[in-house]
């Protein structure tokens, strides 16, 4: 029998990819998706992607969202505060959820953080991508036909220029000797508008951009509803 995972969902390539090897995978069974909200904002935390455009998403993937507010940015124990209390939720509207994934690929002192922290509240952390050749990851992005744009960048790591930019292969071909293509290291975010997994693609429109902390570049996605 497959497990009922939860997973965590930021709305980039990332998730996206982690759902995609779950539901290939026979013991698992996705019963919804756990996004991180700033409750001033309704934005996805670091990325700020419009709640909105999150929720967009789950309708189109057909699965449950269950929404962590906090205010962002949050101490650790406000963080694993609102943590527990969203998977409190998710327990109650799944019993025998205890399964928590998420699309880190190769951060150790991260996942060793989430997996300590979510045993605590009696929960399993899964990582579906884990040591995934970055090569091989994109390649299979792509081929499954995927669609994601830059909607945020580190200015300290790239050039404010590629904020807005498919996430394509001309896109990866000029980033920075040393930037992970896969943004791992915070170099950039990204949300995925089109995959065969979603019942229709997500209309939005471009808004505008902004800069933050002198440091960080975003560009402001609205959904087009209608």
């Amino acid at each position: 029998m497959a497990n009922p995972v939860l997973l965590s969902w930021s709305g980039g390539k990332d998730s996206l990819m982690a759902l995609d090897r779950l539901l290939a995978d026979p013991e698992a069974d996705v019963v919804g998706l756990l996004s991180t909200l700033d409750h001033a904002t309704d934005r996805v935390a670091i990325h700020e992607v419009r709640g909105e455009l999150i929720r967009a998403q789950a309708h189109a993937l057909d699965l449950p969202l269950v929404e962590m507010a906090v205010d962002w940015p949050a101490s650790n124990t406000a963080y694993l505060g609102a943590l527990a209390k969203a998977l409190r939720t998710a327990e109650e509207r799944f019993p025998g959820l205890r399964q928590l994934a998420f699309g880190d690929l190769h951060l150790q002192d991260l996942r060793q953080w989430r997996e300590a922290e979510l045993d605590k509240l009696g929960w399993v952390a899964d990582f579906p991508l884990w040591k995934s050749n970055a090569t091989d990851l994109i390649v299979e992005f792509d081929r499954r036909g995927h669609c994601a744009l830059v909607v945020s960048v580190d200015l300290e790591q790239v050039d404010e220029s590629v904020c807005g930019l498919d996430y394509d292969a001309a896109f990866r071909a000029n980033l920075p000797v040393g930037v992970d293509r896969c943004g791992e290291n915070g170099e950039f975010h990204t949300f995925c508008h089109a995959s065969p997994l979603f019942k229709q693609p997500i209309a939005f429109r471009r808004g505008t951009m902004a800069t933050r902390s002198e440091r960080f570049r975003y560009l402001d996605l609205e959904f087009a509803s209608g």
